[in-house]
């Protein structure tokens, strides 16, 4: 169908120009007809004396789209609005689109071949990596405070709690250390979903790069959730209510990155509620036992301490992107005297320790062996880690929980088999 680019009306002299309207209406119709697309119409009229006649030419051609003219307080207004809108030099948004360029070099996210994930189906990996079930050494932290008051209040127990009995209460301690330790990574990551994508070390984590949405992730949560209650039901029915109110701790531990520079210390009081658990676990009630009661105190003060020095060299992975997107953290705050804080934080670690023996007259085994061990390796650990090297502090972290906390295990250990043997009696016998 052609396309009338040039339209000639002709019309007489006599022609009045109320017509021509009706003309153009003509037009516009058989342009829409044929679905052209839309076009202006432009008339010329020209006056042609020498054939006596009004000649209308309508020549059809594309209307040009020509923004609109601005005002001045127009064009102020959106100077003011591109102003307000672009981000300063070192800001959030500009500070993440260098996080982006870094991400884009890192290498992208491989499935496991080796190791406990590598023999999971490959739709539970996610879930697995969720509850960081690769990485176990957040599950021996959280597992050793429960550990060390196992192991210090066996001694109150009476009878003497036997070496099964700590066996049985110490695995069962582990397994709720194992779930709900995935079950607050599970929590964390829902919380950072938005933060981790900008992270080096956290970006490939499985909410934070898609692998498990939010909707999957909370069924997912309440299992462990579950899981978790299972085991707790396990232990003498006075360890439920020990045991709840870490709920709140771990729950909130995630808003303190946002909130304080020292979210470690939150931390702490989430990771060390263990300290409390060890002793209604071996029937010793520490409400009505003021010894009992003040020794845990101490205990738990301990473990937050550790948790402060550990998390803190563990923090300093971080430290550059933390920065950037804001999150708040004991690394950033102390980073001018980093050792020095270590090792007062580690200096009270110690001292609460002594002062969980000295609260149920521990005896020398006790000081020796666990306070004794527990300053030598913290001071070997501060003064050899490298607070600069990613890897490194990764490394210490990994082996401070076997170097420190396998050390106060042993002490403690070493007491209760002189409690259980009953050495000390004998050498006060003798003595």
């Amino acid at each position: 169908m052609r396309h009338p680019l040039l339209l000639l009306c002709s019309y007489p002299r006599s022609m009045q120009s109320c017509q021509l309207p009706a003309a153009l209406r003509l037009i516009s119709l058989r342009l829409e007809q044929n679905a052209f697309p839309r076009l202006s119409i432009q008339l010329q009229h020209h006056r042609y004396i020498r054939y006596g006649t009004h000649a209308v030419s309508a020549r059809v051609q594309p209307q040009a789209r020509t923004p609109p003219a601005l005002s001045l307080k127009s064009l102020q207004f959106k100077q003011r609005r591109q102003h307000a809108t672009r981000p300063p030099d070192g800001s959030l948004a500009s500070h993440t689109g260098s996080i982006n360029r870094e991400s884009a070099k890192l290498p992208g996210y491989k499935a496991p071949m080796t190791g406990l994930l590598s023999i999971f189906p490959r739709n539970l990996v996610p879930y697995a990596e969720l509850a960081r079930l690769d990485k176990p050494t957040g599950t021996y932290y959280l597992f050793l405070p429960c550990l060390f008051s196992t192991l210090l209040a066996a001694p109150l127990a009476t009878p003497i709690a036997p070496p099964l009995t700590i066996a049985y209460t110490t695995g069962l301690f582990f397994a709720g250390a194992l779930i709900m330790r995935g079950a607050g990574c599970t929590i964390n990551d829902l919380w950072d979903r938005n933060l981790d994508p900008r992270v080096a070390r956290t970006r490939l984590r499985p909410i934070a790069r898609g692998a498990v949405s939010v909707q999957q992730a909370i069924p997912f949560l309440g299992v462990q959730l579950l899981a978790g209650l299972g085991v707790l039901l396990q232990f003498p029915w006075q360890c439920f209510f020990y045991a709840t109110p870490s709920l709140l701790f771990v729950a909130t531990y995630p808003l303190a990155k946002r909130v304080t520079n020292y979210p470690q210390f939150v931390l702490g009081l989430t990771f060390s509620w263990g300290a409390f658990v060890g002793y209604p676990a071996l029937g010793v009630d520490i409400l009505a036992n003021m010894p009992a009661l003040a020794s845990a105190a101490c205990l738990y003060g301990s473990c937050v301490a550790w948790t402060i020095v550990y998390d803190m060299i563990y923090a300093y992975q971080d430290i550059r992107d933390d920065a950037k997107v804001g999150i708040k953290s004991i690394a950033l705050a102390q980073e001018a005297n980093a050792k020095a804080f270590l090792t007062a934080v580690a200096a009270l670690q110690v001292a609460l320790l002594a002062g969980a023996g000295a609260a149920i007259s521990a005896g020398p085994v006790f000081y020796l062996g666990t306070c004794g061990c527990a300053a030598v390796t913290l001071g070997y650990m501060i003064r050899t880690v490298n607070l600069q090297d990613v890897e490194d502090c990764w490394a210490w972290f990994k082996k401070g929980a076997w170097l420190t906390g396998g050390a106060i295990a042993l002490g403690l250990t070493g007491e209760y088999l002189a409690h259980y043997f009953g050495w000390y009696e004998h050498v006060r016998d003798e003595s």
